[in-house]
């Protein structure tokens, strides 16, 4: 049977959330993995909620959707309430814990926080906070040489601004080192 890992985005629209989850499934297909990315908007883009579901295997996938994701990447309190429930036993909730004001009443998953807003802010906009916890969340899981993701970063990035590309690997780095220090 195929290894498969579901990776659940979610926020509200103007978060990144989308954003996570398409540069996670063009990392997974750099690595040569089979890859599908579901997108879900609520009624309006920016303030209203939005979700990403990134299946990763390396064989090919037979559904890209799952009703019980292994790891949620929850960006605000309204996507916690929402998906904590459908994480699989066992599995990850990643909190940004700037927008995130509790714990998960579960005790059995794993929990891993992140000021991810305080951060983004510290490096001088709140636009990177996706690439903060996008960068915990690769170094974390091993998915990647991070090297090989900052390379892979500019293609995904590709017509932006020289100083767009540059405060995004930042931010991307930040989370990473992070994640080294704090998630080990």
């Amino acid at each position: 049977m195929a290894q498969e890992q579901q990776v659940l985005f979610a926020g509200f629209g103007g978060q990144g959330v989308i954003s996570m989850g398409q540069f996670l499934t063009h990392l997974a297909m750099h690595t040569g993995k089979e890859v599908s990315c579901a997108l879900s908007y609520g009624a309006e883009m920016r303030g209203g909620t939005a979700n990403c579901l990134v299946t990763i295997s390396d064989e090919e996938i037979s559904s890209p959707l799952t009703e019980n994701p292994m790891t949620a990447i929850i960006m605000n309190r309204p996507s916690l309430d929402r998906f904590e429930d459908k994480v699989k036993p066992h599995g990850t909730l990643v909190l940004n814990s700037s927008m995130v004001d509790r714990l998960p009443a579960r005790d059995d998953v794993e929990v891993l926080q992140m000021p991810v807003n305080l951060i983004a802010d510290q490096l001088g906009t709140a636009r990177v906070a996706n690439m903060v916890l996008l960068g915990a969340f690769v170094e974390k899981q091993g998915l990647m040489d991070i090297d090989k993701a900052l390379d892979y970063l500019e293609v995904v990035f590709k017509g932006k601004k020289e100083a767009v590309i540059a405060k995004n690997k930042e931010a991307f780095l930040v989370g990473v080192e992070y994640a080294r220090k704090e998630w080990k």
